[in-house]
């Protein structure tokens, strides 16, 4: 049984850092494109960072590059999500997603929902001005 479970969410002042995690099981995480989204009140769920089993292939949302880093430990079946320099606007529920991708296979730009098929069930980040 394929689950995803997010963690490290919590409340954080604008311009901290924070980390998440997403932790895999019921899969081989190194076949699968992990995918980070998030969801702020009255808006759309948007993706905003994916990475391949080839960790040097990544796509990012714009409002966040530079900010914010995905990572992958295979070993751990365990992605990341660094956030830095956070914005109250980064505040939403912000969830991990996984689908079956090849070493070859490169994102373009940020993840799609409709492009991966496992979700975890998220976690509440918090900015606070």
């Amino acid at each position: 049984q394929v689950q995803l479970v997010e963690s490290g969410g919590g409340v954080v002042h604008d311009g901290g850092s924070l980390r998440l995690s997403c932790g895999t099981s019921g899969f081989t995480m190194a076949n699968y494109a992990i995918a980070w989204f998030r969801q702020a009140p009255g808006k759309e769920r948007e993706g905003i960072a994916c990475i391949g089993p080839n960790e040097a292939n990544q796509g990012f949302l714009e409002s966040v590059k530079g900010r914010f880093a995905i990572s992958r430990d295979n070993a751990k079946a365990t992605a990341y999500l660094q956030m830095n320099e956070v914005q109250p606007e980064d505040t939403a529920v912000y969830y991990c997603a996984a689908d079956p991708r090849s070493i070859w296979w490169r994102p373009e730009g940020a993840p799609k929902e409709k492009d991966y098929a496992y979700w975890g069930q998220g976690t509440q980040v918090t900015v606070s001005s």
